[in-house]
């Protein structure tokens, strides 16, 4: 009689024995060599803005600071007007970023909703002024904002976000095509108008979207050089980037980069802090607005 040899306990089975894919260790390896090649220059900002104005010149370059100067932070303060700049940036910023999300997404609302004759046009003709420049447009939109006297003030800077933008309004339209009619049809039964619908049951189950806006306006005019620099003449209105844009001027025989990295460290602080708050929103934006 034949017997059968038992398997070892210590042996696994083969099947079970794990394998290490080369595709992934190498798809890991090329990540984490990209995002230190992604960060070098971030760490380079950085340390740039704590180094002193000789170091700063010194060739070759330091990678760390010899002595960190931990005055450019406060110096940039006495050398800028930098506090004003910061309010008048976060004034610019928060009131666009306002602006953008309530028309935008009433209007993205509409296209979504009604389904009546012409829609497809509108919304193609909507779509169709982002192939248009803005050189083409800054010109007359000069003129019109010259003639309303609105020159040398946050208007033109802050008026034209409540207007909406067809891109945030394509954005927005994509989530809202996505919203379950039931949910509409159950607001009509309990008497609800189009505007208590559009304030109490889309905007709730579209944070991910109006998050998504959200960061996307404030980056944009968070970093807008050209208005500012189009319609302010005050030096006590100036945003950020008008600001910092000064400091590469000729009115520094050797432009004080030190300084320049510190505001731009200091300047990021707001996107990131926002991302960072938005964050799971903004990727569930980006991932939900394409599924239809």
């Amino acid at each position: 009689m034949s017997t059968v040899k038992a398997a070892s306990p210590l042996s696994p089975p083969s099947r079970l024995r794990r394998r290490v894919d080369p595709v992934k260790v190498a798809s890991f390896i090329t990540l984490i060599i990209t995002t230190f090649l992604m960060l070098l220059p971030l760490f380079f900002m950085v340390s740039t803005s704590l180094k002193s104005k000789r170091e700063m010149l010194k060739f070759p370059p330091t990678f760390l600071p010899e002595s960190w100067a931990w005055s450019n932070y406060t110096d940039i303060f006495e050398t800028l007007q930098f506090g004003t700049l910061y309010k008048n940036s976060l004034i610019i910023a928060g009131l666009s970023v306002f602006g953008t999300l309530l028309s935008s997404a009433l209007v993205a609302y509409g296209f979504a909703r009604y389904r009546g004759r012409g829609n497809n046009f509108w919304f193609i003709l909507l779509l169709s002024t982002m192939m248009l420049p803005y050189p083409a447009i800054m010109i007359p939109q000069f003129v019109l904002f010259s003639k309303m006297q609105w020159i040398d003030t946050f208007l033109p800077l802050i008026v034209p976000a409540f207007f909406g933008s067809a891109y945030n309004i394509f954005l927005l339209r994509q989530f809202f095509s996505t919203l379950p009619e039931e949910l509409f049809d159950a607001g009509r039964i309990d008497g609800c108008g189009e505007l208590r619908m559009w304030r109490t049951i889309a905007l709730p189950l579209s944070a991910p979207a109006l998050a998504t806006v959200a960061i996307f306006a404030f980056i944009y005019s968070w970093n807008d050089l050209l208005t500012p620099v189009l319609y302010l003449s005050s030096s006590d209105k100036f945003t950020l980037p008008v600001g910092m844009a000064s400091l590469t001027s000729s009115r520094f025989r050797i432009p004080p980069w030190h300084l320049l990295m510190v505001a731009s460290v200091l300047a990021m602080v707001p996107i990131v802090t926002l991302f960072a708050i938005a964050q799971k929103q903004f990727v569930e934006g980006i991932v939900l607005t394409g599924i239809k």
